[in-house]
């Protein structure tokens, strides 16, 4: 059975959520074009997952928004980096429907892949 890292799961969850927020109507950047920050995020989000494989997408979101906060995030009607926004930055049970299904979609991706990831360490 071929294996992979973390790093492409994070990928393939990046870019899953990327089409699925195209259908949206929002915008995303590729994988290839996003900032460290972001593809550190979506990392840290794999693992934290490989580490919790029980955990719901609400608790996948509340790990999500606990480093976004960490990180000087707040809430704003537009997600921006250079100014730390992002609509998001809500408890899940406030979040709308189609925000939340970005959570059920990262959890499925990485629960794909999980008896194939190589072992990795990464500090939460």
């Amino acid at each position: 059975m071929k294996t992979v890292t973390v790093e492409q799961i994070a990928e393939i969850c990046h870019n899953a959520n990327r089409a699925y927020q195209k259908s949206l109507g929002e915008e995303g950047v590729s994988w290839e074009r996003a900032p460290k920050g972001i593809k550190d995020s979506v990392i840290a989000g794999v693992a934290y997952r490989l580490n919790n494989p029980l955990s719901s997408p609400e608790g996948q979101h509340d790990n999500w928004l606990k480093d976004k906060i960490k990180d000087g995030f707040t809430f704003g009607e537009k997600k921006s980096i250079k100014d730390k926004t992002h609509p998001c930055i809500l408890p899940y049970a406030q979040l709308p429907e189609e925000q939340r299904i970005k959570d059920e979609l990262f959890v499925a991706i990485v629960d794909t892949f999980k008896n194939r990831v190589e072992p990795f360490e990464i500090e939460n």
